[in-house]
């Protein structure tokens, strides 16, 4: 329809524009067809249209992959997000499991700045916010054992949902963090951070392969992490100016200053034309001496090699860094000679003589990595926006965007995991099983709005939007996407026939045209007062979750498969993937109906309970009908007023349950099982309202092992405890059957066939039934090929007599339960048989009298 705007001159920007301020279109109401767009998609694992459509902007372009990998990503997320607990709110993982190096809840710091850049476009900030906080508040978390920029990360949270007194809150927090930097890893007279590449998340490098180190590297002072303290430093300086502390931020803005001029001066190499590793000692290997203080190969093997360049040479455009003077790097990049490949750019120069595409995870010296593309992309719009250069222009973002896109296939559907091979996009080598697979390393969200569509937050109140995408398209709109405590809609229509906006360039602010040009071109408008809101009530709290290791709250089951325990239901995380798995399964009941729930060990508010069916097509579906039930402590009855959102229950998305607020001790949903197969679960939350700390209910008196004190009786003993591990962890209390965190004993390097886990009482003591909590880690340490329960008598080992054990077979990852004659004994012990060439292991030995 023709364009019934007038035409205004925009103060904000030098282009002439056409101006509408708040005036409403009709049509604006449902701009693009939010559930066509995601049944446009086939890769679903998670169909929660649900969670999509109330929280993720909605993207349409003329570019199919772009518009997949962009919801794919979105998908990831999903994947990785854990409610960890009531007092520290959601965090993220990398990895899907949760790897022993990882910290609280699975996370690991080394993404965090990617992951929190992507997830600050969630229309509630809520997940960005919590995670935000956690890196400095929660114990375990770990936010520096890699490299991050952890605090430009939590300001650009801040540009995009502002929330004064959260950030200035974190300002004490942000300082002791940086300065626990500067206590580590400054060096007073090269004025930098030294770091190792290891650390920085980029182990094997052309760097490390020169040192005796060739995994971790020897120290170095690197592009990457003196950017990201740069960046820090300017965003402490920000808060600290929000929090009203003025000397703060003065002192701050120097520092970035002081290591930007460092970094320009020491890392800059003005005849290869690019910033590199410095290295920060004398380093020797087989005869071949790299000096301290030199760059890459200005001194050692291949001292004088005109290679060199590594993709970390762009991350200082990352964060604004460099100068002008600096643009010629970029003249490599698009350059196959250089870095370009078909399957994203090399992290090491194709020509270096270090060059290496490995066939093993790992290696930064070849491969593509989306970690390092994902920092050069954001690098190249923040160099095509802010720098005057002519060496890279919007058409190679494109280029380098839809090639990343193409990175994001494995037998033709999206996935992401380490690093895939530059030439032929094969990931063989970098996707370990229950590994990496849908691998949360990196970004892609952010990188298609603020370059492609070009929403370029600021901390002001304008609104700039400079697109990056081509003036060849016809058109392209990125719907509800949350900026400042607006929903922003940016839409491009050439000939305005596809949104009956008018042709051009629209930006719409809370459902009304704020700006609009007839051009593909920047536009820069103050954005109205955002709309007042009532103050926000508390967030509800999920009363399930159990990520603390007690023993309550407790999962509990009609029946269970060994292989897929109730524990896993409510370990704050959800996916449908049957490899790696994250599920309950009523497994061979042989009923017609099962039952799934969790027993708080106290009575609990509820008002939501959400669970989450899968639907493998292996014999797993969603049950044909299920009711909730609840124990007050009189028995089992049905939860008043419950009303089910679906019609019908549905697998891979959460099934809702809303009833009016009820106390209760105990909950499970029963369920009729289909004529197709099995229930299975991947979580179950019960939410309701409260306020953290959320006291932990006590665990039930009467398990005879349990000493959480560390000293005295009961005493545990081990014939053989592997140098990780520590045998006083079997009876703490605490149960953990994932790598992380770390509470086991095992029994790995282990030269005997058998070995045994004794648990001293310190007097005579009636024991009838033992639980063992077995570790397996699929690797060195899995289940046992049999185990035996001995109690000492007369100073003797015998077996306990009519042992009963469930299941029969040793099962990992869950409780393995054995009954036997009562028996009065001073001593107990479990005999395990070792299988094969792998170790036993156990979390947690329980031991009670009946």
């Amino acid at each position: 329809m023709p364009s019934m705007i007038p035409d205004l001159q925009c103060p904000c920007a030098g282009a002439a524009l056409l101006v509408a301020l708040l005036a409403p279109l009709p049509s604006e109401a449902d701009l693009l067809p939010k559930q066509p767009l995601l049944d446009a998609q086939t890769f679903w694992d998670n169909r929660d249209w649900d969670w999509y459509r109330d929280n993720i902007p909605f993207l349409e372009t003329p570019d199919p992959s772009i518009d997949t990998t962009y919801y794919y990503r979105w998908e990831v997320v999903t994947k990785h997000m854990v409610y960890g607990s009531p007092e520290d709110g959601y965090s993220l993982t990398e990895f899907i499991d949760r790897p022993g190096w990882s910290g609280t809840y699975g996370a690991i710091v080394c993404p965090a700045g990617h992951q929190l850049y992507e997830v600050r476009w969630l229309r509630t900030p809520r997940l960005a916010r919590d995670y935000a906080r956690y890196w400095f508040r929660t114990p375990g978390a770990q936010p520096r054992r890699y490299s991050s920029w952890l605090v430009d990360a939590v300001w650009a949270v801040q540009r995009v949902h502002p929330d004064d007194g959260f950030t200035a809150g974190l300002l004490d927090d942000v300082v002791r963090h940086y300065r626990e930097w500067e206590r580590s890893h400054f060096v007073p007279g090269a004025g930098m951070f030294w770091q190792h590449g290891m650390a920085d998340g980029m182990e094997t490098s052309i760097t490390s392969r020169q040192t005796k180190n060739w995994f971790s590297g020897a120290p170095g002072f690197r592009p990457t992490l003196n950017s990201y303290l740069h960046a820090d430093a300017r965003a402490i300086a920000r808060i600290a100016r929000l929090a009203g502390k003025p000397a703060v931020a003065r002192e701050y803005d120097a520092k970035a200053a002081a290591l930007k001029k460092r970094v320009v001066e020491s890392l800059w190499d003005p005849g290869r034309e690019f910033f590199f590793h410095m290295f920060r000692d004398d380093e020797e290997k087989d005869g071949d001496v790299v000096k301290a203080g030199t760059l890459t190969y200005q001194t050692g093997k291949f001292a004088g090699n005109e290679h060199g360049r590594e993709l970390l040479g762009y991350v200082p455009w990352q964060f604004h860094l460099p100068d002008d003077r600096h643009g010629s790097a970029w003249r490599f990049l698009m350059d196959p000679d250089y870095f370009f490949a078909r399957f994203g750019p090399t992290v090491t120069e194709r020509h270096d003589p270090l060059f290496l595409i490995s066939r093993s995870c790992c290696v930064w010296s070849g491969q593509s990595w989306p970690f390092a593309t994902t920092q050069t992309l954001a690098a190249m719009a923040n160099l095509l926006n802010d720098y005057d250069q002519d060496f890279v222009d919007r058409a190679d973002y494109l280029r380098l965007l839809k090639v990343y896109a193409r990175t994001h296939q494995k037998d033709d559907r999206p996935y992401i995991a380490e690093a895939t091979h530059p030439d032929s996009g094969s990931w063989a080598g970098h996707d370990h099983f229950n590994h990496s697979e849908h691998y949360f390393h990196s970004a892609f969200v952010d990188l298609v709005i603020t370059g492609l569509i070009g929403l370029r937050p600021r901390d002001d109140d304008v609104l700039e939007v400079n697109p990056l995408a081509p003036g060849s398209w016809d058109w392209f709109a990125l719907e509800d996407v949350p900026y400042k405590g607006h929903d922003v809609t940016i839409v491009w229509d050439r000939t305005g026939r596809r949104y009956a906006l008018g042709a051009g360039l629209h930006l719409l602010v809370d459902g009304k045209r704020l700006a609009s040009s007839t051009r593909l071109e920047k536009i820069e408008v103050e954005l109205p007062p955002a709309p007042s809101h009532e103050s926000t009530p508390a967030p509800p709290i999920n009363y399930a979750v159990n990520n603390s290791g007690r023993y309550f709250p407790k999962a509990i089951a009609s029946s269970s498969s060994p292989s897929t325990p109730a524990a896993l239901v409510n370990d704050g995380q959800f996916w449908y993937h049957v490899s790696p798995p994250n599920r309950w399964t009523a497994g061979e009941s042989g009923s017609a109906t099962d039952w799934c729930g969790i027993d708080f060990g106290d009575e609990r508010p509820l008002e939501t309970v959400k669970l989450y069916f899968l639907d493998d097509e292996e014999g797993v579906v969603p049950p044909s009908s299920y009711e909730l039930e609840h124990d007050a402590g009189n028995g089992w009855t049905p939860v008043p007023g419950q009303t089910q959102a679906l019609a019908y229950p549905e697998g891979r998305r959460a099934n809702t349950v809303r009833f009016p607020m009820l106390r209760t001790r105990k909950l499970r949903a029963v369920f009729r099982h289909g004529r197709e197969g099995r229930t299975g679960l991947s979580e179950l939350e019960a939410w309701g309202p409260g306020a953290p700390p959320i006291a932990t209910a006590p665990p039930p008196r009467g398990n005879l092992a349990v000493n959480t004190r560390g000293e005295g009786f009961p005493k545990a003993s081990a014939s053989w405890t592997s140098r990780f591990d520590r045998v006083g962890m079997v009876n703490d209390g605490l149960v953990f059957l994932r790598p992380s965190p770390h509470n086991r004993w095992t029994a790995y390097e282990s030269g005997s066939a058998s070995d045994w886990v004794e648990i001293d009482f310190g007097a005579p003591t009636d024991a009838g039934r033992v639980e063992l909590h077995i570790y397996d880690d699929h690797g060195g340490v899995r289940a046992p090929e049999s185990y035996d329960v001995q109690v000492l008598v007369d100073g003797t080992w015998k077996s306990a007599g009519g042992q009963l054990r469930r299941p029969q077979k040793p099962a990992g990852g869950t409780v393995n339960t054995v009954r036997f004659r009562r028996a009065t004994t001073r001593k107990l012990r479990v005999v395990f048989k070792h299988r094969g060439r792998a170790r036993s292991g156990l979390s947690e030995i329980e031991v009670w009298k009946e």
